[in-house]
């Protein structure tokens, strides 16, 4: 059975065309070069137990739901991602360390030496207050800590219809130690009459290519256990995006997955009914239906 051509994927793959033909060419902070437009909105309704997981090439969801969760523990360094085997934050410490020391390491030997060295981890695998320090311990001018997101969880359970249920990781005092600036910075959430989650992303930087599909994913989960956490039903992900962009090494890659066709998306739910926000492991995630088209690979420009 074909799929309408109103499959919430076709928003993507339309915006990922709409950059390659319409998109500005740029020359970025990496020096690879991007085509990039400005200011796009998609929307994705989880409310029948659906989740975007992009079917046009396989997206390892559990790299992504590994990822939220260690945001939501506060963590900053990839020694915590690596013992998962998540590998997605590597690079930039990577860079880091062959740029200060002049050794050619290679990413695997690196990795290694950070998951068996606890001196060497501390010192070049620490990310510097990215995501999770922001979200759960930001420091404000008087030098108390802020968690955001127990605030949300506990606002969205005591007063759903407030205006105020956000957070957001975009502390300028800190942006300077972080290896990279947050690029999904502002999370915004909305209860609707029918006791709904809906959340909007506001995302200032996105590569399109490799990045959007793990952003979907992740903020999906958070938004999956929030709900749960808060007595919810899910709703809607609306996700605006700032800069969107296609890396020029890529756009081979990107035509490709512009080729094919849709599959249904997945379901999501959660196996159990943890006691907190900081009490979910990977293994209360189940994802039913998903079969991707094969994965396609491209290089992080870092």
């Amino acid at each position: 059975m074909g799929l309408q051509v109103d499959h919430p994927e076709y928003q993507f793959l339309r915006l990922l065309e709409r950059v390659l033909d319409k998109g500005d060419e740029r020359l970025d902070r990496t020096g690879v070069g991007t085509k990039s437009l400005f200011g796009e909105l998609l929307r994705f309704d989880l409310s029948g137990g659906q989740v975007p997981i992009i079917t046009t090439k396989r997206v390892y969801w559990k790299t992504a739901v590994k990822e939220m969760l260690w945001f939501l523990t506060g963590g900053t360094n990839i020694r915590d991602l690596l013992d998962q085997n998540v590998r997605i934050w590597s690079d930039w410490p990577l860079a880091r360390y062959r740029q200060a020391t002049g050794e050619d390491i290679s990413q695997s030997d690196f990795e290694a030496r950070i998951v068996s060295d606890d001196e060497f981890a501390s010192q070049w695998g620490e990310l510097g207050p990215v995501y999770g320090k922001q979200w759960r311990r930001w420091v404000d001018a008087q030098g108390r800590e802020h968690d955001q997101i127990a605030t949300l969880v506990e606002t969205l359970r005591s007063n759903p219809a407030s205006r105020r249920m956000l957070f957001h990781a975009w502390n300028v005092s800190d942006l300077d130690q972080m290896a990279l600036p947050p690029c999904h910075m502002v999370y915004q959430y909305h209860v609707n009459s029918r006791g709904e989650l809906n959340c909007l992303l506001f995302q200032r930087s996105c590569d399109l290519f490799l990045g959007a599909a793990f952003n979907y994913v992740g903020a999906s989960t958070l938004l999956l256990m929030l709900a749960q956490q808060a007595g919810l039903k899910p709703g809607e992900l609306v996700w605006v995006g700032g800069d969107v962009h296609v890396y020029l090494n890529h756009a081979d890659q990107v035509r490709e997955q512009i080729s094919r066709q849709p599959r249904p998306f997945p379901t999501m739910r959660l196996t159990r009914h943890p006691a907190s926000i900081d009490d979910y492991r990977i293994e209360d995630f189940e994802v039913v239906g998903y079969e991707p088209h094969p994965a396609i690979h491209g290089d992080v420009a870092v």
